[in-house]
């Protein structure tokens, strides 16, 4: 059986151990050196990077998050082990792990590390698809001339160098198409490395559950269970249009990955769907000026991440999370896609004084989804509002400020309250 060693990068036939540096870290599959897309996750990134830069940290339980009214952004496995889960509330991942060091997130640290990984992957194949700053898929089909080695020991030797030059560790997933890839990556966690051929397909989804489909969130699991749908092979007992008939597109999918198929190409240039940002109170508020204060602040970072991206939306959305945690979500189509931080604010500030439930929140999210190219964007005229464009050109006139000063060069009286 065609084997690898993760170590050192030998290739050779089944054994215990590496024939060449005795390591038992070996992956081994009939098809190993067949396959070529991939799914790779770093593992816990986030507290991998603040346990590289702080040497102190590495046998301490780590959760990257807010204050005690935040959430879980990632733990470290030390702190998984203890039950610590992502989005958890930070008040009960503390009282699973009471000794964890809280670290606030340092968003453009990790960004920098991701341009270093995403160059580290673009010398092996042009067909990625990221999916966050730490996940991506790759396709590295016909690859295997230009490198003299197949996909398998190339995916090896970026996750070594990974190791070796950025001090970050990752699993990755290797198989015939893209839900196999994306399953296989979470089978050994971390600095795993699972194949899953084309010829167990049928035998290794049997009697999974359907749970460890990507996108099969509780209420869909809730849903499938309500029809007597726990595991794969009970999605092999339905016909195909009996499922769409049930389920929509979803049950159409279901048909398709029940039998393990997937075709979905990896799409270097999947569009963004949405731009949002979001922040949890310290405390609790229903005070209208500090709310006011953090929707227009929430407005101009949306704002400006459809500005870098060129992107303008037309959907404006505004979530709140009362102190109860009921989610609130309110959306409103514009007439003309935008990305302005003024329009942003004036819709998601409408949104807000339409809510009947007053308050007290602990958490308020702007959004801005349906997105086009930025040229496809309103000049920002309102014949009922004349000062619209005004007010256009003040903010365009503040970008250049900022982008030559810095962000906090100029601020707009509402954001310091």
């Amino acid at each position: 059986m065609p084997s690898l060693c993760k170590t050192c990068l030998t290739t050779f036939d089944q054994g215990p151990r590496c024939p060449s540096c005795r390591s038992p870290r070996i992956v081994s599959h009939d098809e190993l050196f067949q396959l070529s897309i991939a799914h790779m996750d770093c593992d816990a990134f986030y507290a991998s990077v603040e346990k590289r830069d702080n040497p102190d940290l590495a046998a301490k339980p780590v959760i990257i998050g807010g204050g005690r009214r935040g959430v879980v952004s990632t733990a470290c496995y030390i702190a998984r082990i203890r039950g610590v889960r992502s989005a958890m509330p930070m008040f009960k991942a503390l009282k699973l792990c009471p000794d964890a060091v809280v670290i606030k997130p340092r968003m453009n640290v990790y960004a920098e590390v991701s341009r270093q990984i995403r160059a580290m992957m673009e010398e092996l194949t042009p067909a990625i698809q990221p999916l966050s700053l730490d996940e991506a898929f790759l396709d590295l089909s016909g690859t295997e001339k230009l490198h003299g080695a197949p996909p398998a020991v190339m995916l090896a030797r970026l996750f070594k160098r990974m190791h070796q030059e950025l001090g970050i560790t990752g699993s990755i997933g290797l198989s015939h198409n893209k839900f196999l890839a994306k399953v296989a990556s979470d089978l050994e966690k971390p600095r795993g490395f699972s194949v899953i051929g084309q010829a167990e397909t049928a035998a290794f989804l049997k009697d999974k559950p359907v749970r460890m489909i990507w996108g099969v969130g509780a209420a869909s699991q809730e849903s499938l269970e309500r029809a007597g749908i726990r595991t794969f092979t009970d999605l092999l007992r339905w016909d195909r249009d009996d499922l769409f008939k049930r389920f929509g597109q979803m049950g159409d999918r279901l048909y398709h990955l029940a039998r393990g198929q997937d075709h979905r190409s990896v799409n270097a240039r999947e569009p963004i769907k949405s731009i949002s940002n979001e922040t949890t109170f310290g405390e609790d508020t229903g005070d209208r000026d500090i709310l006011d204060g953090h929707i227009w602040r929430l407005s101009e970072k949306v704002a400006d991440r459809a500005k870098a991206k060129e992107l303008a939306g037309r959907v404006v959305t505004l979530k709140l999370k009362t102190d109860d945690f009921k989610t609130i979500s309110r959306r409103h189509t514009l007439h003309d896609p935008t990305q302005l931080a003024d329009v942003l604010y004036r819709a998601a500030r409408a949104l807000f004084d339409a809510v009947e439930q007053r308050g007290p929140y602990r958490l308020i999210g702007v959004g801005l989804s349906n997105l086009v190219d930025e040229r496809q964007a309103g000049l920002a005229g309102d014949l009922l509002d004349p000062q619209a464009v005004t007010r256009s050109k003040a903010e365009r006139a503040t970008d250049a400020i900022r982008e030559r000063f810095g962000k906090d060069a100029i601020k707009k009286g509402r954001a310091l309250r």
